[in-house]
């Protein structure tokens, strides 16, 4: 007799502590649109965090949940969902899982017709006639604005391409400007008379340097940045520069480098004739350029 009491407590002990699940769908049937209700119940969750999916996310695709609230505490979780199906039909709710304590808990299946309560006769009303509404320059404005501006910007944007295409393909600077800007150049180094004073490195540093730069700019050739060897060889290479210029540009170029590492010491009529050659080297330039261009339309 012992034995079977204990056995009934401890049966009625497991039963009042475990978790419980149990839901409730209000109605199976119901009209397009119409308002329907889920509610879910867990006995006796205890202090676990009951785990299920995201608010308004646990029902199918087709359930267009409206509410999705939750309540819990150590003797009860309760979910309740209000939700509407908009598309006429046969509809299931299948299993919803809950984990409590580790446990999966699952709720039983629910099948819902949706119906259309709408009759092809019946006779469907405005609740109000329409009304007229005049409208000034300003409410069209309003309604219209952004488009106007829109277009308007567009025209603008139109323009200035036209105008890049038909004004901005212009060389910055030309081969004449090229040419008399490295002659200034030119004059300049003269007028500090290096020659004169015998200061063949710095004279030959700075013709050098004025001639790389117009290399670069009137013919396109990186000479800013190549060694003396590489320049000549990418010069004959390249064909723009006649062989006249060639010549004088190795010639001076040849000799630069000699003097900046003191190899060799010119003397003034040296540096006087270097000077004049690459003074008529910038001034035959635009001969070079001349035949280029004839060269690539031919």
């Amino acid at each position: 007799m012992r034995k079977i009491l204990f056995i009934l407590s401890l049966f009625i002990c497991g039963t009042a502590f475990s978790q419980i699940l149990s839901s409730n769908l209000e109605k199976k049937t119901i009209a397009l649109g119409e308002m329907n209700h889920l509610v879910i119940r867990i006995d006796n969750p205890g202090e676990g965090q009951v785990t299920s999916a995201p608010k308004n996310e646990l029902l199918p695709f087709h359930f267009e949940e409206v509410k999705d609230s939750i309540g819990q505490n150590q003797n009860l979780y309760e979910r309740r969902i209000e939700f509407s199906v908009y598309e006429e039909g046969k509809f299931t709710i299948p299993e919803l899982e809950f984990k409590v304590n580790g446990k999966i808990l699952k709720t039983i299946p629910y099948d819902i017709d949706v119906i259309n309560t709408a009759q092809k006769a019946d006779q469907i009303n405005d609740i109000m006639k329409n009304k007229e509404v005049k409208l000034d320059p300003k409410d069209y404005w309003e309604l219209y604005k952004f488009y106007i501006l829109a277009a308007l910007a567009a025209i603008a944007l139109i323009i200035a391409v036209i105008i890049i295409i038909k004004w901005g393909r212009k060389a910055k600077s030309s081969p004449a400007q090229a040419t008399n800007q490295t002659l200034k150049e030119l004059d300049s180094l003269k007028k500090k008379k290096y020659i004169e004073a015998g200061d063949f490195r710095s004279f030959y540093v700075e013709l050098i340097d004025i001639s790389r730069t117009f290399i670069a700019k009137q013919y396109h050739l990186p000479a800013d940045v190549l060694l003396t060897d590489d320049l000549i060889e990418v010069m004959k290479k390249n064909n723009t520069i006649s062989q006249e210029n060639e010549k004088i540009v190795e010639d001076v170029f040849l000799r630069g480098d000699l003097v900046k590492f003191a190899k060799t010491f010119p003397d003034q009529v040296t540096m006087e004739k270097d000077f004049r050659d690459i003074r008529d080297f910038v001034k035959r330039s635009s001969k070079d350029l001349e035949f280029e261009n004839l060269r690539k339309d031919v």
